[in-house]
């Protein structure tokens, strides 16, 4: 089971979720300018998911990885690529609506739904360690969402993100319990959500969202790292750190991603920070640490309970 990994192997998957993290984290920087190129969130997503298709199959033909799939992988693959695509879908319409930084932010509420997931309806333990970090965690992203001025979050943008969060969830969710999932090598799962992903993005151009394309070449270098650092690199990272460590740690790592995002909007967006912003992501780097010696933790707030025994009541 993924629980019962090998030191090596959960340490792996610490560092892959922690890097995925980053690296998805850099989604504003490069979506953002290719809006004010002209071009709309489904296209700049069709692109990204096409872009990274090559480096996928060039990566499957390396490892020796075959490109066929089972009736069952086929349906799952389909499964997969629809609540991805949902989720980049959700977000990256949400940046059009409220501050990247925030969008970004509040997309880490995933790591509670996934804990939720994975206690009332996979029936997994939740561990106190991970209740710990959810709570500081929740109360980081309190203080990274709080906007300079007290300025009102857009219920719209609101709304796109919750239902980012919900499919990446699912996701994750997914990924991690299905034993179907886990029997495809990480490149070759990736690669058909991303194909899934680019037949649900073309379904959308008649639908009324016509394809655009940037009008610059650096538009187009934009698109190409959001291929392979967003997608690719962060996707395949989070996919293998799931079979790794599992579900809930590999997404309470993911909350590292706001940090990113945050402090990349300030670098290159030009956006700037607020003393909130900087608690907040203290928090968050502290929630990360903690689910990262889970078993560490778990022993010394057992043994804190300990002190504390519950009184047992005494019939009359």
């Amino acid at each position: 089971m993924v629980n019962n990994a090998t030191t090596s192997h959960r340490a792996l998957g610490f560092a892959l979720a922690a890097l995925a993290a980053a690296a998805y984290g850099t989604n504003p920087a490069f979506a953002v300018p290719l809006y004010a190129d002209g071009m709309n969130p489904n296209s700049v997503l069709m692109f990204r998911y096409l872009l990274g298709l090559p480096l996928l199959a060039a990566l499957m033909a390396w490892r020796g990885v075959g490109f066929a799939l089972t009736r069952r992988q086929t349906g799952l693959t389909a499964l997969l690529g629809l609540l991805m695509a949902l989720s980049s879908l959700g977000l990256f319409e949400s940046y059009r609506y409220m501050n990247s930084g925030v969008a970004s932010t509040l997309l880490f509420v995933y790591p509670i739904m996934v804990a939720v997931i994975m206690v009332f309806v996979c029936h997994e333990r939740l561990q106190p360690s991970v209740a710990l970090c959810l709570a500081i965690m929740g109360a980081g992203l309190w203080l990274l969402m709080k906007p300079a001025g007290n300025a009102p979050v857009s219920l719209t943008g609101f709304l796109l993100v919750m239902i980012s969060s919900l499919t990446y969830a699912l996701y994750i969710v997914f990924v991690n319990t299905s034993a179907t999932a886990r029997a495809i090598p990480t490149t070759k799962l990736l690669f058909y959500v991303l194909i899934w992903g680019c037949a649900i993005f073309g379904a959308l151009i008649p639908a009324g969202m016509p394809l655009t394309v940037p009008s610059h070449s650096a538009g187009w270098l934009n698109l190409a790292a959001l291929a392979v650092i967003p997608t690719v690199l962060s996707l395949g990272c989070t996919t293998r750190a799931i079979q790794l460590i599992g579900s809930t740690p590999t997404a309470i790592l993911g909350a590292l991603e706001p940090v990113v995002a945050v402090a990349l909007s300030i670098v290159v967006l030009g956006q700037s920070i607020t003393g909130y912003e900087i608690a907040g992501a203290t928090l968050i780097v502290v929630s990360a640490t903690l689910v990262v010696c889970d078993r560490a933790v778990n022993a010394y707030i057992l043994r804190a309970a300990r002190m504390f025994p519950r009184r047992r009541s005494h019939k009359s």
